[in-house]
């Protein structure tokens, strides 16, 4: 999910122009894995983020860099799409381009996108029991949790989804609990 709203809007015609070219070309689930991939790899080498938005850097050499590192690694139509951004100097959107490819992939297949903080990391019966009653609760088909460890939580998590927010950290029950206190304290 792109924090950039600018960013997004722009990357929302290339990501549903490549959604609807992988549909017609019966291709979308080789695409929507070399976004997930390409995904936790950008995240991974902030570096390559960084020299593909480099506006000081040539498209030439973008170009020979996405070669040499992901032509062997996507698929062809992929990496094709990927060439199109340089060419058009727009590979600096390409977070934001795969995140809005994806959402869109995801609300069509009915899987919900859900962010959820954590104090701790999930064991796994954690996250899967979380994912079956998030599955009751929204009725999707499947979910796909973004989780982010914050130890400032103390404990417990806290649940976004489009526009609700569900609190279940300490640091919130807490603040709750000063809150009443100074209520209860002010006589």
């Amino acid at each position: 999910m792109s924090k950039n709203p600018v960013a997004s809007k722009i990357a929302a015609p290339y990501a549903r122009a490549l959604y609807d070219y992988s549909v017609e070309q019966n291709i979308m689930h080789q695409i929507t894995a070399d976004f997930q991939n390409l995904e936790v790899f950008l995240t991974k080498t902030p570096d390559l983020t960084e020299y593909l938005g480099n506006p000081l850097i040539a498209s030439e050499q973008k170009q020979e860099l996405l070669k040499q590192t992901l032509e062997k690694e996507l698929n062809k139509e992929t990496f094709k799409f990927l060439s199109v951004l340089v060419n058009r100097n727009r590979i600096n959107l390409l977070e934001a381009i795969i995140a809005s490819y994806l959402n869109l992939v995801y609300s069509v297949a009915s899987i919900k996108m859900i962010e959820v903080s954590t104090a701790f990391a999930f064991t796994n019966l954690q996250k899967n029991t979380l994912i079956k009653k998030l599955k009751e609760l929204t009725k999707a088909r499947e979910i796909r949790l973004v989780i982010t460890v914050d130890p400032s939580l103390i404990g417990g998590f806290l649940i976004t989804t489009n526009s609700k927010v569900i609190d279940f950290t300490v640091k919130n029950q807490l603040q709750k609990l000063a809150k009443h206190l100074d209520s209860v304290l002010e006589i």
